[in-house]
């Protein structure tokens, strides 16, 4: 019994010692970026008060007003498979780290038998029949090393950090998922709104052409004029299938993001329709950035690399393993306990590597290891920088490319309503009038572009500043 006190203690010292590792100590890199956001011409900035939000403190259902997309967005968050695979991603990171974790400590081992023996009385020492019962029973530890130089516990830390970065790469994913929704969604718009624009020029160019074939037929219009309308006509047809199919492709690609069929009442009839998004601040200082879930998975990556040196210096030193039965009980029972007996023993196993080349080639390659993982984490946050800056610059233009647009429209509306004055009146051709329609129909196609451009735009800023992750 002294020796099982001995070595319960021996556990005790050994997990108060298995705290330490030889893992490098790790500090956060600096942030390869500026400390604020680009400022110049592009960068105006956008109208807000000191009580807009970040887009972290927005939870999606608040960012996106519109009814529609909210319950696509929830739809999408309950069937993509994308997402559910990054959801069991994390459960299987989590369960390889229970695995790791577990080395640190001995595995406890149960093993019990019985017999039971009827001996006749003729081959009896008393000449008597009798029953014998034999029983037995082990408790023990199967070869349990004893992390002194905290080989097991960098393991452990990596894993621990595996699964943390797995983690955030379910936040990130379900990020992007929400942004490409509510993108498809608004493309999905903006290209049925395309379609009803060409549609309705089609229609207005083929009311042209069959006046123009019926003046044709009484010697009124040349032939010029003819083919002319027509060629405007057969153009519209080119578009309207254009339309026809890319609105049909962002159907399929809603019900893919969805993971199921979207419901048709769900999907917008044009971009007017859409009740646009909440606005929000990019912050004053980019080391918000610091706290986007692929940044912090690159980081946490980088961590489990430092831990991995920690493994890989660990592995110079002995390694100790401890094979030990705690007690064997046994006993011959004839009707009553009759014999018993108690036994301790334990074998320790040192392995002590002299040379091995290989040891310093895995020290080698986890160093080198450690500097990808660092030149990947900040390369991330210039990606990361590099996307917010492009958004703000696109904010901070598109208000005034909008509003010249809209006069351009103006303007070109007001010339083809002239100009087909005029050639209704015969002072002007009708080459005129083809050439103010189709400047009318490409400017009023530019300002469906636009206005898409800045609604994706917010779409993009509050997904690239993080925003859009849903903890349910």
């Amino acid at each position: 019994m002294l020796r099982y006190v001995k070595f319960l203690l021996l556990v005790t010292a050994v997990v108060g010692l298995g705290g330490c590792t030889l893992a490098p100590k790790y500090t956060r890199p600096q942030a390869p970026i500026p400390a604020e956001w680009p400022s110049g011409a592009a960068y105006k900035e956008a109208p807000v008060t000191p009580a807009t939000p970040r887009a972290t403190d927005l939870h999606w259902r608040e960012f996106y007003r519109d009814e529609r997309l909210q319950k696509i967005i929830r739809m999408a968050l309950d069937n993509n498979r994308d997402l559910r695979t990054a959801a069991l991603n994390v459960e299987k990171a989590r369960a390889l780290y229970g695995i790791q974790r577990a080395q640190l400590f001995p595995t406890l081992d149960a093993f019990a038998a019985g017999e039971r023996q009827r001996i006749p009385g003729d081959l009896s020492s008393d000449g008597k029949s009798k029953t014998t019962q034999q029983y037995s029973a082990n408790l023990g530890v199967l070869s349990w090393e004893i992390d002194f130089f905290g080989r097991i516990r960098s393991l452990k830390d990596r894993a621990l950090e595996e699964y943390l970065a797995t983690e955030e790469a379910r936040r990130s994913a379900q990020i992007l998922l929400i942004s490409e929704i509510a993108q498809v969604y608004l493309s999905l718009a903006a290209d049925r709104e395309g379609l009803n624009v060409t549609r309705s020029t089609l229609r207005t160019q083929q009311e042209a052409y069959d006046l123009i074939r019926r003046r044709y037929e009484v010697g009124l219009a040349p032939e010029l004029d003819l083919r002319q309308a027509q060629t405007r006509v057969d153009a519209a047809r080119v578009d309207e299938a254009l339309f026809v199919r890319l609105v049909a492709q962002e159907e399929n690609a809603l019900d893919l993001l969805a993971g199921a069929p979207v419901p048709a009442d769900l999907l917008p009839p044009d971009l007017s329709a859409v009740k646009p998004t909440v606005d929000i601040s990019p912050g004053l200082s980019s080391e918000v950035l610091l706290q986007r879930p692929d940044i912090l998975q690159a980081e946490h990556l980088l961590k489990a690399n430092n831990a991995d040196i920690g493994a890989a210096r660990a592995a110079f030193f002995p390694r100790i393993s401890l094979t030990t039965a705690l007690g064997t009980a046994s006993a011959d029972l004839t009707g009553l306990f009759s014999a018993g007996s108690f036994v301790w023993n334990y074998a320790p196993q040192v392995i002590m590597p002299i040379f091995d080349a290989r040891l310093w080639s895995a020290l080698k390659a986890s160093k080198a290891q450690r500097e990808i993982a660092l030149a990947q984490y900040e390369k991330a946050i210039q990606n990361a920088f590099r996307e917010v800056a492009d958004v703000l610059a696109v904010r901070g233009t598109v208000e005034e490319q909008l509003t010249a647009q809209e006069s351009v429209v103006h303007a070109q509306a007001e010339t083809y309503r002239l100009s087909n004055a005029r050639y209704t009146k015969g002072i002007d051709n009708y080459l005129g009038v083809l050439d103010a329609q189709r400047s009318l129909y490409a400017a009023e196609l530019r300002l469906i572009n636009i206005r898409l451009e800045k609604l994706s735009s917010q779409v993009k800023l509050y997904a690239v500043l993080g925003g859009g992750w849903d903890a349910t």
